[in-house]
């Protein structure tokens, strides 16, 4: 199977939002707590293992990091010309050795990017299985809900646990979901053996392609 995120290349790292590419075409977010293994979950979906900087020292990602992707290949005579296609690493969060006014910096960065990014589409939230939600994904979560903004969680490193264990987290969210009226979509994913690799691809492919969600853009 074709993989849709194939051709991922660097475009930019931005420290404010204004920074940022144009503020056209669509684009996915994806964001996480910094050691949720985004980038390496990054790197899996596009097929490229330098893309995103991994490193044992989680909150590497600082900054904004725009990828632009190639036109869906369907071969019409229209392909060059399609709407940029963007996936945008937002900064890790929550790790302590983080100075204060960074995290500070970043909190602020990321609500406004949030509110205020007409081409985004959704977002993809990153997530260690083998932990309950912490706040920081509640408050994605929540946000989501009340705006409309499509969200795909990713249950990363899913080869931690055995398959039965992985399927149990998985419901056990879905149905936490139905709880507390979160309207995200779920499934488990491990960028090193490859699980919920092409499931992925293809939500986030498809998320590009989602109208934007009728929200209001704040100032």
């Amino acid at each position: 199977m074709p993989n849709p995120l194939q051709g991922a290349q660097f475009m930019l790292a931005a420290h404010r939002l204004s920074q940022l590419p144009a503020d056209e075409g669509a684009e996915v977010a994806f964001a996480g707590r910094s050691n949720a293994g985004k980038s390496s979950a990054l790197n899996a979906l596009t097929n490229h293992k330098g893309l995103a900087r991994t490193s044992k020292t989680p909150g590497r990602t600082q900054q904004m990091v725009a990828f632009s992707l190639p036109p869906p290949r369907d071969g019409s005579p229209e392909q060059a010309s399609q709407p940029a296609r963007r996936l945008i690493d937002l900064p890790g969060y929550g790790y302590a050795k983080v100075p204060l006014d960074m995290r500070e910096h970043w909190k602020q960065e990321i609500d406004a990017y949030l509110h205020r990014r007409r081409s985004l589409r959704a977002l993809v939230l990153i997530v260690d299985i083998r932990h309950p939600l912490k706040e920081f994904d509640r408050l994605m979560l929540q946000f989501c809900a009340d705006t409309g903004l499509p969200c795909h969680v990713l249950l990363t490193k899913a080869d931690k646990l055995s398959r039965g264990a992985a399927s149990q987290a998985l419901a056990a969210l879905r149905k936490q979901f139905a709880a507390e009226g979160l309207h995200a979509s779920a499934q488990v994913f491990s960028s090193s053996a490859g699980t919920g690799v092409d499931e992925a691809r293809n939500a986030v492919a498809n998320l590009l392609q989602q109208p934007r969600p009728d929200h209001p853009a704040q100032s």
